[in-house]
């Protein structure tokens, strides 16, 4: 799930694949000619993403669900038409307790339907959430209790944590170390009938995968801790200093955030990543920006494409 959809555009990294383009190679003709426009999946204010590691050799799928977008269904609908299969999701990770991002997750826990299954959260999602503007703090949507996510257990944690049999790292809380990425001055959060600024949100984390011979995969889900103290920290916990990828919100849009653009590229500029993927909250203007910065390895993000990452060994 992302806030854009684009089925006509194509892509001329053969590690980027679009929607029409992976789904002929896994269809057959008549499955593929009773596919119609209206059931191609949607975009909504939100983000979710399916990652699937193979280890080595191993033909054994590691599914772990990034978020769950904002609205009940959408991603349950989303996987349907892609024919993606939900019940091979191991364990889902929420990257911050925002709405747009677990409000999915009950429906999806109930879709995969597997006893236990890990939702890696930190104790913060739980609380209300809200947003101040010129007429007051704007309530969230709440996130959901324990028993509302059964069977699923929930695993809370502020630590970095390995999950998919220790192939995908979950940051847990990430150090902010940039002068210039300072929070979200409006986020509010509710503390005994009060609403109190929350600045730093520290519940934001990333997900990290490490590819052979390549460097690092960093997710991000809105990167409130601010996407270079992200990719900073990602590089710190695993002591690999090469990324390779950063895919998601880059959380460069707004008022606020647009300020921080230059900065920013400045910053992506230094790390170079061979493979930028904005999404959801990055907005236009960083969109833009990082077009005409990285036009060899900038992709403009559709729901429903697929990156296909693959390690190499080095000599």
């Amino acid at each position: 799930m992302d806030n854009t959809v684009d089925f006509a555009s194509y892509s001329r990294n053969p590690e980027v694949k679009t929607l029409w383009k992976w789904l002929r190679e896994r269809h057959s003709e008549e499955e593929r000619g009773a596919m119609v426009h209206r059931l191609m999946p949607v975009a909504e204010h939100g983000f979710s993403m399916l990652v699937n590691v193979f280890v080595d050799n191993d033909d054994v799928c590691r599914g772990v669900l990034f978020d769950t977008g904002v609205s009940s269904e959408g991603v349950v609908v989303n996987a349907q038409r892609m024919g993606l299969d939900l019940h091979t999701v191991d364990v889902v990770v929420l990257s911050h307790g925002h709405y747009d991002h677990f409000g999915g997750l009950q429906t999806i826990v109930k879709t995969i339907g597997k006893q236990d299954l890990p939702v890696i959260t930190h104790e913060n999602m739980f609380k209300q959430h809200g947003t101040d503007g010129p007429y007051g703090v704007r309530p969230h949507p709440v996130f959901p209790t324990p028993d509302q996510l059964s069977p699923a257990k929930i695993v809370n944690t502020k630590e970095p944590c390995l999950i998919a049999n220790r192939s995908v790292l979950v940051t847990g809380e990430i150090s902010r170390k940039t002068s210039f990425e300072r929070g979200c001055g409006l986020n509010r959060v509710l503390k005994d009938n009060n609403w109190e600024p929350d600045r730093w949100v520290l519940d934001d984390r990333a997900l990290i995968v490490n590819l052979k011979g390549r460097g690092l995969i960093v997710i991000v889900g809105c990167a409130h801790a601010g996407l270079i103290n992200t990719v900073r920290y990602a590089q710190e916990i695993t002591g690999i200093r090469r990324v390779y990828a950063v895919i998601g919100g880059f959380h460069l849009d707004g008022l606020e955030n647009e300020k921080l653009i230059s900065q920013t590229l400045g910053e992506l500029k230094q790390i170079n990543p061979q493979l930028i993927v904005p999404c959801h909250c990055t907005g236009w203007r960083a969109n833009y920006a990082l077009a005409e910065l990285f036009p060899q390895v900038y992709i403009h993000n559709s729901v429903g494409n697929l990156y296909q990452i693959e390690g190499i060994e080095e000599f």
